[in-house]
């Protein structure tokens, strides 16, 4: 945990007092890999974090709000998607040495949760966390937006009205064929038709 990131946070005028809480209202620049590979939020955007901190028996309980802008690509048609996203944080951060003895009396939850360092602790596992489960799996520019076409690539949606291609079946291509044949021959003319 590098202490001078705008994620870390100090939790020193808490002490251990349970029930002791304040509030945490910033902005801080998102870090690297807060999203997917279609969408997420860009690095160095504005990332607004709404939060208490709640001193508890256990730990340091974090609940809020965590806001930023996304930024990605239709699923169906490749156009930029541009939006915004806020998501609600909840996580306890175990006091050093807490987690340890839980784990010990057999708390198979509590080795997976977050600890503190000292009288810090990190929110961006949390908030990544957060953001990342709440993003839209196949972001779409529009929710009718109909995609590209699958023959030329043309965005349906600029297209004009009934654009489609005529596309022959290869396995009816000799059938094609043989029906040019029987057009360009005489049924009077002596050849038995087909």
């Amino acid at each position: 945990m590098d202490p001078r990131s705008p994620l870390v946070v100090s939790t020193h005028d808490l002490g251990r007092r349970a029930g002791a809480m304040r509030t945490l209202r910033t902005s801080v620049p998102a870090p690297a890999d807060m999203g997917t590979e279609v969408i997420g939020v860009p690095l160095g955007a504005e990332l607004d974090l709404d939060l208490t901190l709640q001193a508890v028996a256990d730990g340091v309980l974090v609940t809020g709000t965590a806001a930023a802008p996304l930024h990605g690509e239709c699923v169906r048609c490749l156009r930029d998607v541009d939006s915004s996203i806020t998501v609600d944080v909840s996580e306890l951060y175990y006091y050093e040495g807490r987690k340890a003895a839980l784990t010990e009396e057999g708390d198979e939850e509590a080795e997976d949760l977050p600890e503190l360092e000292g009288e810090l602790l990190d929110l961006e596992p949390t908030v990544r966390d957060a953001v990342v489960l709440a993003l839209p799996f196949q972001p779409l520019c529009r929710a009718d937006c109909a995609g590209l076409c699958p023959h030329c690539g043309v965005r349906l949606d600029d297209a004009e009205p009934g654009h489609h291609h005529e596309e022959l079946d290869p396995r009816w291509a000799a059938l094609g064929s043989l029906f040019a044949e029987d057009e360009g021959s005489d049924p009077e003319g002596g050849e038995e038709a087909r």
